[in-house]
């Protein structure tokens, strides 16, 4: 039990209580002597036959779930009678551990009068308790829209090839080297001290929050049954008799329970079977996305793919890794369907995962709102094939042939009033012609023809989605411009190659060279003969590097154009894909079911006095306090806080994308990246496995199998709310007395 001070009174009210007037009970939680937890208040009932009523359990009865359960989640062994609430003068006599509420047309917070003399303030925490059947509840702690990228997206990676490129390296580095500092630190840091039990107790009033809507239903469903004795209900067979008076009903009821007996069944069974073939189709198809192909290591315009084992048609394709994406969704659904279908078996207050159920729904609404933008998109270019194809020919033509041509001719010459080696500009430009010409005459000649073909396939291909066909346009960029790659690649290395023999050279001069062994500038003894060739060499090489510059940054420009197209595209997909559309409506529609946290808010207020005849009767014969005085709270000693949950912040929800655009930031615009440029050395593009690794966010590590998905669509309710399982979050069980309170205890009289 928390134990707090004597001399403070915390009081913690719901907010829809006070908006009646009419008198009642005050039922609750007490945490302590002085730490109260109002439930509900019960209306038009006694004192003394609710203490009854809580003793015997007839406010339990007839509750869906083990009561039990909201006891043990709620770390208390019973509820108490709290108090009064709007009893005027003459009306109850109570003992002096209990308190009186008040409320006014004019004043609609309570008013709290407490007759224990050591109380001298009060604190009154107002707040609005959320209505769990809407999947609203509050939390301390945000709440997590994906898996975690160690649970899900990581391991999707994990055996994809990996680019052995020197920004990853160095960023991994990085990362180490700021784990160790950590490590350090954390011997370095102030021990900190244990919680209170009353810091610690703050989680259990948020269980408590979270329950009230479920408890106080149930206590005012039972409220009848306190008291003198109703008149009693019709039994079954009354009922049955009752119905059986109309003929059309009983005709109904009769069709409807040889449909739940017989046809209901049937089709559950056809349902599941069904599920399994959709499951059983997508894991072979999942299967050929995986399987290896007879090579190690590919050079792709998407950058240099090495891998530690043999590569998979998902590591090569944009278009293989859209559909593995998708058919891993597919088989995950049943899955989260059956944790859904769980929800029903336990208290809702309880068995709260609106992670998975926003999960869920958002992927169910981001993969319709791809496939009614990709039917859009397919009947547009199904529509208009011709002029499509005419419009990709001749930009195909236009900036991948002719456009490149004559920028060649151009550098042959002499660009923009500059200066070049002659025989090396036309040496360099005739051999890029050359495959130029090669490429036009064995490729383009094939695949122009058959674009009308690949346009119809690509609207075809959008009935699966706008997705699908974005990613083979990305595929299909890749392979059209593989030529501007391989341009790319020769002039940064020759441009690379020249620029390190310039730069050994002049330190040939300055009587140094480089140690690759200690990674270190020695100095160095060389010979004339070795000074004269080195000059010689320094001379012709830096009169020949403007010629290569020229057609480096031509091709450098070309290049990084396409990877900035490339990068829209991924992007694109990435929103299609991984966009938290449900999360955002869930935000402006209903914020309390995307919990962030809490914050309290003290109220400005001051309650008038409450009028003397509303003063409740002392029962003089309780047992007095140990200074044996007897009041009540001053309005002008309470003070009112408000609990608000916090909702989940626009930059919460879009945490990812600030990441991945943090992690795109560091790739593309970080000066180690510049310098790679302007040195001539490789800049590859962010790995696919980067760009999906968000996408994979909300899938678990592990695939689930035929047989798991078999096993829970075939699990059965489980009516005990998982009885049996063990203490939830780990808090004690509960006290074995309150196991009868599900309706099992003998009716009050």
């Amino acid at each position: 039990m928390v134990k707090s001070k004597d001399d403070l009174l915390r009081l913690f009210w719901p907010n829809p209580l006070s908006r009646s007037t009419t008198p009642g009970v005050i039922v609750g939680w007490k945490n302590s002597e002085s730490d109260l937890f109002a439930i509900t208040v019960l209306e038009d009932v006694e004192v003394k036959s609710v203490e009854a009523a809580l003793r015997m359990g007839t406010l339990f009865r007839n509750s869906r779930h083990p009561v039990a359960r909201i006891f043990q989640v709620c770390d208390r062994s019973n509820m108490h009678v709290l108090g009064t609430f709007n009893y005027s003068l003459g009306q109850s006599t109570f003992e002096a551990t209990r308190i009186a509420v008040f409320t006014s047309p004019t004043w609609k917070q309570p008013q709290v009068l407490c007759t224990r003399g050591l109380i001298k303030s009060a604190q009154i925490i107002t707040f609005d308790p959320p209505d769990t059947q809407k999947m609203q509840y509050i939390s301390l702690t945000p709440i997590s829209l994906s898996l975690g990228v160690s649970n899900g997206a990581q391991s999707r990676f994990t055996q994809m090839p990996n680019q052995p490129d020197e920004i990853e390296q160095e960023e991994d580095r990085e990362r180490k080297r700021q784990a160790r500092l950590v490590a350090k630190l954390k011997f370095h840091t102030v021990v900190r001290h244990p919680p209170t039990k009353l810091e610690s107790a703050l989680a259990m009033i948020v269980r408590q929050i979270n329950c009230v809507h479920e408890a106080a239903e149930l206590l005012q469903k039972n409220t009848p049954l306190v008291g003198p004795r109703r008149k009693r209900t019709m039994s079954v067979s009354e009922r049955v008799v009752e119905s059986a008076q109309s003929l059309y009903t009983f005709a109904a009821w009769s069709l409807w329970g040889l449909f739940m007996t017989y046809a209901y069944p049937l089709l559950i069974i056809l349902f599941k079977l069904a599920v399994i073939a959709h499951r059983a189709a997508a894991e072979a198809m999942l299967q050929v996305l995986e399987s290896h192909l007879p090579i190690q290591w590919i050079h792709l315009p998407d950058g240099p793919i090495h891998g530690k084992g043999p590569l998979a048609l998902k590591d090569v394709s944009a278009a293989c890794q859209q559909i593995h994406l998708r058919l891993e969704q597919l088989s995950y659904y049943p899955t989260q369907y059956s944790l859904l279908r769980k929800r029903n078996h336990d208290w809702a207050s309880i068995s709260i995962n609106s992670s998975d159920y926003i999960r869920f729904y958002n992927s169910l609404w981001l993969v319709a709102n791809d496939v009614i933008l990709g039917i859009a998109l397919g009947n547009f270019i199904k529509d208009n094939v011709p002029e499509t194809s005419e419009l990709l020919a001749r930009i195909l033509k236009e900036y991948t042939i002719d456009g490149l041509k004559r920028m060649i001719r151009w550098l042959m010459s002499y660009p923009g009033g500059l200066k070049l080696n002659t025989e090396l500009a036309a040496f360099l430009g005739d051999l890029f012609l050359w495959v130029i010409e090669y490429w036009a005459a064995t490729i383009i000649r094939i695949v122009v023809p058959r674009i009308p073909v690949i346009v119809y396939f690509v609207g075809v291909s959008s009935l699966a989605g706008a997705s699908l066909p974005i990613a083979i346009f990305s595929d299909l960029v890749s392979l059209l411009t593989i030529h501007i790659y391989s341009f790319y690649i020769a002039s940064a290395r020759i441009f690379n190659w020249q620029l390190t023999i310039i730069v050994s050279l002049f330190h040939l001069f300055r009587g140094k060279k480089r140690n690759v062994l200690r990674n270190r500038i020695d100095s160095c003894d060389y010979d004339l003969d070795q000074l004269l060739l080195g000059t010689i060499l320094f001379t012709v090489l830096f009169f020949l590097l403007p010629t290569v510059v020229v057609f480096y940054l031509t091709f450098a420009s070309a290049r990084m154009a396409i990877i900035s197209l490339k990068a829209s595209l991924d992007t694109c997909l990435v929103f299609l894909n991984h966009f938290p559309l449900f999360a955002l409506m869930l935000r402006f529609k209903d914020s309390r079911r995307l919990p962030g946290g809490i914050h309290f808010k003290l109220e400005e207020l001051s309650p008038p006095p409450v009028p003397a005849s509303s003063l409740p009767n002392i029962d003089e014969d309780a047992a007095p306090r140990d200074d044996g005085a007897v009041g009540a709270v001053s309005s002008s000693d309470t003070s009112y806080i408000t609990l608000y949950s916090t909702p989940l912040s626009f930059r919460q929800i879009f945490e990812q994308y600030s990441q991945l655009g943090n992690r795109i930031r560091k790739h593309y615009l970080s000066p180690k990246v510049v310098f790679r440029l302007l040195t001539g050395r490789l800049v590859p593009p962010l790995g696919r496995g980067e760009m999906y690794c968000l996408q994979y966010s909300v899938l678990p590590r592990e695939r689930v199998s035929i047989a798991d998905v078999w096993t829970q669509l075939n699990a059965k309710d489980d009516k005990d709310g998982g009885k049996g399982a063990g203490p939830p979050n780990g808090h004690p069980t509960v006290n074995p007395k309150i196991q009868n309170l599900n309706g099992l205890g003998r009716r009050s009289r």
